[in-house]
């Protein structure tokens, strides 16, 4: 199969339960998604904090934010 693993191989000799539990879980991907999608807001956030804050958009940005949470879509 195209991209499949060498029987056998071994990722930079970490034990099996560290494999288990980062790589085959896709605990590893849930971290660096996490990561990646809050960076742009933290640098969005610290480049113009008050200029973002105090508009329209934000106000109706966050009781759009709000009323998602209420409503339990999310979860």
């Amino acid at each position: 199969m195209a991209g499949a693993p060498v029987g056998g191989a071994e990722l930079w000799g970490l034990p099996q339960w560290i494999i288990d539990v980062f790589l085959v879980t896709g605990f590893a991907m849930i971290l660096f998604t996490c990561m990646i999608g809050q960076l742009a807001t933290q640098v969005n956030a610290s480049h113009c904090m008050l200029d973002y804050i105090n508009t329209y958009f934000a106000v109706f940005t966050f009781y759009t934010a709000m009323a998602i949470e209420f409503s339990g879509l999310m979860h």
